[in-house]
């Protein structure tokens, strides 16, 4: 099976430009999208202000139609301090999921220190952990909330692999398999730079609210050998499983399939930004999931790297210079794609 893009939007969806993104100064990274009711959701990190990717608030927002969009509230906002002390400093990636046995929605989150960076470590976000929240209100109207914390579901520690390293948990996505659970998580050996390589393994737990113990016999995945990031499981039609995930392919997002859950394809990339017309982002980032919208189709927002006030030129982001000139202003993309079967 393969993804091919059908539909392309040729501006962003969602800028700081919008009305309802007041007092956010760089935009949107990560994150999931999902369409419940006929509304289209958007659960997304915004990167309010400085310092840059710490400084952040988890916010919903919801759309009719998939171009114009409405924010409902702040989850969560982040201290925003820089000296490594304060264990919430940054907050990202929130992923609502549906727990039928507590019949409420919980969301998954990751909550770092930070510190400056130096040559030699990348510590705007460090020793990640992944949180637990539960929505206050039953059922499934209980989407946007307010959450309450329980607790940390996993981060690193005595039973981190040796993949893992001070980027701590950076990324955390339940599924079910069966009557299991199981969960991408991510991390990266940001104790050296320049970085080697960006990962992901599996997590498996009885149950959404834990005990969650890391795969260690399929970790890291050898989906992506050197880069992998945020995947995101959508179950298909067919009962087969797909993820998509940023990967280090110039205007592609990757994806992978299984058809257990466990054991996944080896990643292919798609083009979701041709050149040229409709070329908005100069870089595209972070996939947020597929959502079906029958007959193999499917709407996938993605964030991207916007209008840069310039373009930083050291050899890495996370050397010497400033991450937010390298990346400037984040906003979402739209395209549409279709499954289409080998042969």
């Amino acid at each position: 099976m393969k993804l091919a893009l059908i539909e392309q939007h040729p501006t962003p969806i969602l800028s700081p430009r919008h009305p309802d993104a007041a007092g956010n100064r760089y935009g949107f990274e990560g994150g999931r999208a999902f369409k419940q009711d006929h509304l289209y959701h958007l659960f997304t990190s915004e990167i309010v202000d400085d310092p840059f990717w710490v400084k952040m608030r988890l916010a919903h927002w919801t759309s009719a139609d998939r171009l114009n969009w409405k924010r409902e509230s702040t989850l969560y906002e982040s201290s925003g301090e820089f000296e490594g002390q304060d264990p919430r400093a940054a907050l990202w990636s929130p992923m609502p999921i549906y727990n039928e046995k507590e019949n409420r929605w919980n969301l998954f989150y990751v909550a770092y220190h930070a510190a400056p960076n130096t040559p030699e470590r990348f510590l705007n976000n460090h020793l990640g952990r992944i949180w637990r929240a539960a929505s206050t209100v039953e059922g499934e109207d209980g989407l946007g909330g307010p959450y309450r914390d329980i607790g940390i579901v996993l981060e690193p520690g005595p039973n981190s692999e040796a993949w893992e390293g001070l980027q701590g948990t950076d990324s955390f996505f339940p599924y079910r398999v069966g009557e299991q659970w199981h969960a991408f998580y991510g991390s990266s050996q940001t104790e050296h730079l320049p970085l080697e390589r960006w990962q992901v393994g599996l997590a498996t737990s009885p149950e959404l609210s834990g005990p969650w113990r890391r795969c260690s016999e399929l970790n890291p995945s050898p989906i992506e050998p050197v880069f992998i990031e945020n995947p995101v499981v959508t179950v298909l039609a067919n009962g087969v499983y797909a993820a998509v995930y940023n990967n280090d392919v110039l205007n592609a997002i990757g994806y992978t399939f299984s058809v257990d859950g466990i054991h996944w394809t080896p990643g292919q990339s798609l083009i979701v930004q041709p050149n040229g017309e409709g070329a908005w982002a100069s870089e595209v980032r972070t996939p947020l999931g597929l959502i079906p919208e029958g007959e193999n189709v499917f709407t996938l927002f993605y964030t991207g790297s916007w209008n840069p006030p310039k373009r930083y030129t050291g050899e890495t982001p996370f050397g010497s210079g400033s991450i937010a000139e390298y990346y400037g202003s984040c906003a979402v993309g739209l395209v549409g794609v279709k499954l289409i079967a080998d042969g």
